[in-house]
C-alpha cells in the first residue's frame, strides 16, 4: 500500500512551491528513486525543468520532459501531465490539481501545497481520495516549522 506524505508550505507563493519541489526531487533522485513529477500541463511542466537546471548551484538531476516517448536511460526523472510510464510509478510528486490516474501503483506519493486555499482544497479532495483507497497518509506542516 502507498504511503502519501502531503507538504502544506507556508506562503501562497507557486515560485516557493517548486522549488520546494525541487528539493523534494533531488532527495529522491540522491536516494536512488527517478521519481515522475506530474504537472498539469506543458507550461507547469517546463518551469519545473527549468528549475531543475538552476535552483541549487552545483546540482545536477538528471531529467526530461515527458511527451509519450521513453527516454534513452531509465535513470532519469521524468516530468509532464501525461500518465506516468511504468517504470516511473513507483514515486509520484505531483504538482498537478488532480490525482495521478493508477495512483493505487505508486509506492510513495508527495504532494505540495502551498498556503493558497484554491491548493489546499484541491489537495483536500485528494486526500479523500487516498484515504477512500486505503493508503498510509502523512502530513508534513511546513507553518509550524518557520
Amino acid at each position: 500500500m502507498a504511503k502519501v506524505s502531503f507538504y502544506i508550505l507556508p506562503s501562497e507563493s507557486q515560485e516557493e512551491r517548486y522549488l520546494f519541489a525541487c528539493k523534494l526531487i533531488e532527495k529522491a533522485y540522491r536516494s536512488g528513486h527517478f521519481c515522475y513529477v506530474l504537472t498539469d500541463d506543458e507550461e507547469q511542466s517546463k518551469i519545473i525543468d527549468d528549475l531543475l537546471w538552476t535552483f541549487r548551484a552545483g546540482s545536477f538531476i538528471p531529467h526530461q520532459i515527458y511527451t509519450g516517448e521513453l527516454p534513452n536511460f531509465e535513470k532519469v526523472i521524468l516530468i509532464g501531465s501525461l500518465n506516468a510510464p511504468e517504470n516511473w510509478q513507483k514515486t509520484l510528486i505531483n504538482l498537478s490539481s488532480h490525482c495521478p490516474q493508477y495512483f493505487e501503483q505508486a509506492e510513495r506519493i508527495l504532494e505540495i501545497l502551498d498556503d493558497s486555499e484554491t491548493t489546499k482544497e484541491a489537495g483536500r479532495n485528494r486526500y479523500r481520495q487516498y484515504q477512500q483507497s486505503g493508503m498510509t497518509l502523512v502530513q508534513h506542516d511546513m507553518r509550524l516549522k518557520s
